[in-house]
């Protein structure tokens, strides 16, 4: 059975963007995007809002083709191109690029993804995160902390009332001194 992963950059203080949806304080290197390739090329699919899916669309489609583009960058264009994707969102029709619509996070539709065949599920977005976390869908969280204090923006996890245990599976530092966080769900047998 595939596994859903929420895969997200986070400030030391729990942000995933500042003020005005900035984003520039992520500390991404070549050594960072490399992980991020071998970790996503593994992936059966990304599972995304429509914010986030309309960033990406913005710009991976064809980032390959910009001669400023090289390395990791143009080599993730491709991974994210080919990848099937899920978008979710109750105000798009459809989508290109590979994706595949749906309008409402629906449990048991989830389960018949994460049934099929291939590798696990990336998850990005903190309202599909929250979502899905609050619905017990995920299954790890990969969750990469930037060593910067932003002091106010979008969580990662708003305040909630769901509580949800985990595991310690894994730590890498990197080079960057982004430090990456690797938890599982701890499910009761």
């Amino acid at each position: 059975m595939r596994k859903i992963v929420l895969t997200m950059s986070v400030s030391l203080d729990g942000y995933i963007e500042g003020p005005h949806r900035d984003i520039e304080w992520h500390l991404v290197d070549d050594e960072l995007h490399q992980y991020f390739n071998d970790q996503l090329r593994t992936m059966g699919g990304f599972l995304s809002g429509r914010v986030t899916h309309e960033l990406m669309a913005g710009f991976w489609p064809t980032a390959d083709a910009d001669p400023s583009v090289t390395g990791p960058m143009a080599d993730f264009a491709g991974i994210w191109r080919d990848m099937p994707k899920t978008v979710f969102s109750r105000t798009l029709e459809r989508a290109d690029w590979n994706t595949t619509v749906m309008h409402d996070v629906v449990p048991e539709e989830i389960r018949a993804l994460t049934a099929q065949e291939g590798g696990d599920l990336a998850l990005s977005g903190a309202d599909l995160a929250e979502t899905f976390r609050r619905l017990d869908l995920i299954d790890e969280y990969r969750l990469y902390v930037h060593p910067v204090l932003i002091g106010r923006g979008k969580p990662l996890f708003p305040p909630s009332d769901t509580k949800a245990d985990l595991r310690l599976i894994g730590t890498r530092a990197f080079g960057n001194g982004v430090v990456l966080l690797h938890y599982r769900r701890a499910r009761a047998e």
